[in-house]
Parts: structure tokens; sequence; C-alpha cells
């Protein structure tokens, strides 16, 4: 009898064993399964040196409630419809012609101003001849700008053939904001970005660059056509992007 209950005890880890290891083989199976799956998610998401997301954002939807705790104030909107408007305007129309000026923007080009708060920058293309212009941002202000999110642009692929912005310092996902300029820019289109390296950006910004570098690599389908020092509202450089053409086979 106790020769049949100690073999009887020896089966039992066995009959344990035995589903624990398949347990731990289905976990290996699926674990290796999603690794050859995402590893592009990873990768591209991962953001160059030189660009730092700034902390304290535990979702989406806080940081979207920071920003519309600044595009919603009453009494900067008061400012920026007021006193600042005449003055915003005739800076970027300076801006604008200038650019005109080295054939980085025509009279004829399709252009979107992306944070735009109240338009200011939309009102200068059309003073300097550009009527097809509108902007985007987190709240509309008709006619001159629409309601959009710059992460993911409410328009078709390619639609634009200039964008500019002075928002990069706000976008959370970086990389986001910049394929959704390359996604919506038209082959041989041009983006203009005006960005702070000098200095920190506001405190509603959601990341800091830390030179023009990280911005080679963001902009993967592009070449860089130039950067120069400007004085825009805080902001010390002006980056030129040009969207290449593709090959033709």
């Amino acid at each position: 009898m106790h020769t049949v209950m100690k073999n009887t005890i020896l089966k039992l880890p066995h009959l344990f064993l035995k589903p624990l290891f398949l347990s731990l083989a289905l976990s290996l199976a699926v674990l290796l399964f999603l690794a050859v799956q995402t590893p592009h998610k990873r990768t591209s998401s991962k953001l160059p040196g030189g660009v730092q997301i700034r902390p304290g954002y535990s979702s989406y939807d806080s940081y979207i409630q920071r920003q519309l705790n600044k595009t919603l104030n009453p009494k900067l909107r008061k400012i920026w419809i007021t006193r600042d408007w005449d003055r915003k305007v005739l800076v970027f129309s300076q801006f604008f012609r200038n650019l005109k000026e080295r054939n980085l923007l025509f009279t004829g080009s399709k252009a979107l101003c992306i944070g735009a708060r109240v338009g200011q920058e939309v009102e200068a293309l059309r003073r300097v001849g550009v009527s097809d212009s509108v902007g985007i941002d987190l709240v509309p202000y008709p006619p001159l700008v629409l309601k959009g999110d710059f992460h993911s642009q409410p328009f078709d692929d390619e639609s634009f053939d200039f964008e500019f912005s002075n928002v990069f310092d706000h976008a959370l996902y970086p990389l986001k904001f910049v394929r959704e300029i390359e996604r919506t820019l038209r082959e041989g289109g041009v983006c203009v970005l005006h960005v702070a390296l000098s200095r920190r950006a506001d405190k509603y910004s959601a990341n800091d660059l830390y030179s023009v570098e990280p911005l080679l690599e963001l902009f993967r389908v592009s070449e860089l056509v130039e950067v120069r020092k400007v004085d825009g509202f805080g902001l010390d450089t002006e980056v030129v992007f040009r969207k290449k053409k593709k090959k033709k086979n």
C-alpha cells in the first residue's frame, strides 16, 4: 500500500506541470507573434534626439484640454482679434511676401495654416494675393479657420501646395504632426515652419526642440530647402522643406 501511494504522489507533479508548460508555451507564442506583427509601430513612433516631449500629460484628452485652456481663454481671444490683429497680420504678410520673392509661395498656391488660432496668418496670405488659403485649429474661427486637429488633418491626400505653421512646439506627437503635413502636401509642395531653438517656448508647449536636425529625420519624404533666422513672435528660426516628387518607373 505504501508503494502505491508513493507512486501516486510521484505522478501528481507531472499532472500539474503539463498544463503549466503548455500555458507558458502558448504565452511565448503570442508574444513572438505580436513582436513580429508590430515592430514598425515601435520604431516609427520613436523620436529623434534633439526633441523632447514635456511630461505631465496623462492622456491625449488631458493634452487637448490644456491646449483648449489657451485657445478658449476669453482674454487672449479678445487680444488676438483686437490689438494683436493688425500687428500680426502685418508681420505675417512680410514673411509671406518674402517667401513669394524667393519662389517658395505663389499667388496660385492652395495654402494651409496649421494651428492658426483666429487666422491672422490666413488673412496675411490673402492680403499678399494667395486667396485660396485656410487655417485649422481645435477651435474654428470662420471663415478663416476650420476646426481640425493637426495630428489628424481633416483633408484628403495631396490637397495643398503650401503649408505654414508656427506651432510645432504644441505637437504632442511630432512625428504625426509631420506625417500629416507630408500626407496633405502635394509633390513639390513647400512646408514652412517657424520654431524656437535659442529659447524655450511657452508654458502650453508640448515639446522642446533643440536643433534643426530632428526635423530632418521627421520629414521623411521631403528635402530641406533652407534654414534662416527670423523674428516671429518669440520664434527665431524658419525651416523650409519641399516634398520630393516620386520617381517614375
